[in-house]
């Protein structure tokens, strides 16, 4: 989905011989250009694309989180919040905003001596209705140009697709209070731990709201409604089908699952009564608003797993049909193959295909 770019800029974090952090910092925004229009789509493509998001909101000096900590020692207020919200009631420019928040990430980066040189980039844009900051730290690749007098020469690539360390956070929510607890989201990659909860310190904020817990207890949830709704078996595959596409349309773009919207869709596949009531009524600890899981997804229309040197997954629908279990024996019985391993096993043993 289109977005309308407002204000980005680029600062530059290197590295001197000894090991110290630097900072080149741009002396004003990007130009709203093609080019820029063309990383930015590139980069929000690429940040929606990652499976793995954690969602998160500030932190304050009484946060909840702290109260559990030993000792009198007072919580510092985190100061990118304090520099976010200096920029946000127009106290100061973004391209002064952009490199105090540079200068911080130089700072942190002393503390810590784990990243390697990189472009920090900051974008302010709209998409489907809402004002978002994108705070992002791009790798640089080595790559190969060809010059106008046809000479090959190195140079330095922004590598987007390798991004691991980004945040987004939608400032439409921040500012009015909505959603609390999630109007920052970022990826959880595979930099470890240690990098993720550097960046969260950067930002001065904490995770708050568990995607893939909450994504597990709505396909729970999901199954036993289909079992209390007593419906077909085309109507059950249906409901869980009409689940997953929604849950996929919102994961997709950066929006919340919202029960009262999964109402809607299933009554239009045959459920009789409310999922959310449902819900309540179990007292199921499924929250009413909450982002998705892309890979917990999953499971309401596969069943899969492996181990032992094996591994299999088939479509829940083929479940008596295709495929029959045994519970007492746990013994699966798998009525046609598919046609490349048909194709194995009868080469094994010697067979004409």
């Amino acid at each position: 989905m289109k977005l309308s770019l407002e204000n980005s800029i680029v600062h530059h974090v290197f590295q001197d011989p000894e090991g110290n952090f630097g900072l080149r910092l741009a002396p004003e925004s990007l130009g709203v250009e093609q080019e820029v229009e063309v990383l930015l789509e590139e980069l929000t493509q690429v940040y929606n694309a990652k499976p793995a998001k954690g969602y998160a909101s500030f932190v304050a000096a009484d946060d909840p989180i702290f109260q559990e900590q030993e000792g009198e020692e007072s919580i510092p207020e985190p100061e990118f919040p304090k520099l976010l919200n200096g920029w946000l009631k127009q106290e100061v420019e973004f391209v002064d905003f952009s490199q105090q928040v540079a200068r911080l990430l130089r700072n942190e980066l002393e503390h810590y001596q784990f990243l390697d040189a990189g472009f920090l980039l900051l974008a302010n844009y709209q998409q489907t209705g809402d004002d978002y900051l994108l705070v992002s730290f791009l790798p640089v690749k080595d790559g190969v140009t060809v010059g106008p007098d046809l000479s090959v020469d190195r140079s330095s690539q922004l590598d987007i697709s390798k991004v691991q360390l980004a945040a987004r956070i939608n400032l439409s929510d921040y500012q009015t209070g909505i959603s609390n607890s999630h109007y920052i989201s970022f990826i959880k990659g595979r930099t470890g731990r240690k990098v993720a909860d550097f960046f969260l310190d950067f930002l001065g904020c904490a995770e708050r709201v568990n995607a893939k817990k909450e994504t597990e207890q709505l396909v729970q949830s999901v199954h036993d409604f289909v079992k209390s709704e007593e419906l077909e078996p085309e109507q059950a595959s249906a409901v869980r089908k009409e689940v997953y596409d929604y849950c996929g349309e919102q994961w997709q773009q950066g929006e919340q699952v919202r029960l009262t919207d999964l109402d809607e869709r299933l009554t239009g596949q045959g459920a009789t009564s409310s999922f959310s009531a449902f819900t309540q009524q179990n007292e199921s600890e499924l929250a009413e608003e909450f982002p998705a899981d892309r890979t917990s997804l999953r499971k309401l229309m596969k069943f899969q797993g492996q181990g032992g040197g094996l591994s299999l997954a088939f479509e829940q629908n083929m479940l008596g049909e295709r495929v029959q279990y045994d519970v007492q024996t746990d013994t699966l019985t798998v009525t046609g193959t598919p046609p490349n391993l048909r194709d194995q096993l009868r080469r094994f043993y010697g067979v004409d295909s």
